[in-house]
């Protein structure tokens, strides 16, 4: 009697247990398929990721962009590998709820880290694009500077004042950005003044003699010469040439051409005018 109730116990247990031990031994393969997915995909990812990093690092020179899209490579690989994984083991619905959970965890980290995840996209079309690279002097958000790195967050400038001053890459990518040494040329412009009694051709040949003879110029570019106003007690005019910055950089440059300027003009008795002084004449005090 004892034996029977018990055995009406075990019975069902050990069917149950049996039942478990033949789909266990069914599932062993797709297991060992699901690990051989895995270990397959993990080289796939290891071997892609270098493979994007030796692509991107012939296009950009960007070190943080080609580190973060090979890691992107390499985690994509790796969450293939898994959800396949996973689909050979029957786990359909635990393959959709990750994507869904996925899904959800980026939209909430996109709203949370607006302004970072902008930056980090215009970091990456600044470098896939390169309106600049390290070493330009540009202006752009009223900063003008050398460029010092180029990273995906933010861009680095030298302000030519001890200073570095650091831009978000959003706002190089969104506003206008002046290079000036794209083409490796630049423009001076330099404005002088001379009294009424001075002949103006004479001034004009004397000006354009003596920018000639400077060393940095840029033979092919045209040097002009333009009289642009006339002032109380002087006539203004501007000088603009061209030089090459690889020898010399424009404050430099303009200085030197100053003072060949000067020189000229002090060599052929041409005056610069001089601006007068107001004088107040007062009455005498009373005592």
């Amino acid at each position: 009697m004892i034996f029977a109730q018990i055995s009406k116990i075990v019975d069902p247990i050990a069917v149950k247990l049996d039942r478990w031990f033949v789909d266990g031994v069914r599932f062993v393969p797709n297991v060992v398929l699901a690990i051989v997915i895995l270990v397959i995909f993990r080289f796939l990812a290891r071997y892609g990721s270098r493979f994007m990093e030796r692509i991107l690092s012939r296009a950009s020179q960007n070190i943080a962009l080609v580190s973060l899209v090979s890691a992107i490579t390499r985690i994509s690989i790796v969450m293939t590998g898994l959800f396949f994984s996973l689909g050979v083991l029957g786990l359909d619905k635990t393959v959709t709820s990750l994507l869904a959970g996925a899904g959800v965890l980026a939209l909430a980290l996109g709203f949370a880290f607006q302004d970072l995840t902008t930056n980090f996209i215009s970091g990456a079309f600044i470098a896939i694009q390169r309106p600049i690279k390290v070493g330009d002097v540009i202006e752009t958000n009223g900063f003008t500077g050398k460029v010092l790195s180029i990273g995906l967050r933010s861009v680095k400038l030298d302000n030519f004042a001890g200073q570095h001053v650091e831009i978000p890459s959003k706002d190089i990518f969104q506003k206008p950005i002046v290079n000036f040494t794209f083409s490796g040329e630049r423009r001076v412009q330099m404005e002088c003044s001379i009294g009424y009694k001075d002949d103006l051709s004479i001034v004009e040949n004397l000006a354009l003699s003596a920018i000639n003879q400077l060393p940095f110029l840029q033979k092919l570019k045209p040097i002009e010469l333009n009289f642009i106003r006339f002032s109380e007690k002087s006539i203004d005019f501007e000088i603009l040439f061209w030089i090459n910055q690889d020898k010399i950089g424009p404050g430099p440059a303009k200085s030197i051409a100053m003072k060949a300027v000067k020189r000229v003009f002090d060599e052929n008795g041409i005056a610069f005018p001089t601006p007068g002084k107001v004088v107040d004449l007062l009455p005498p005090s009373r005592e």
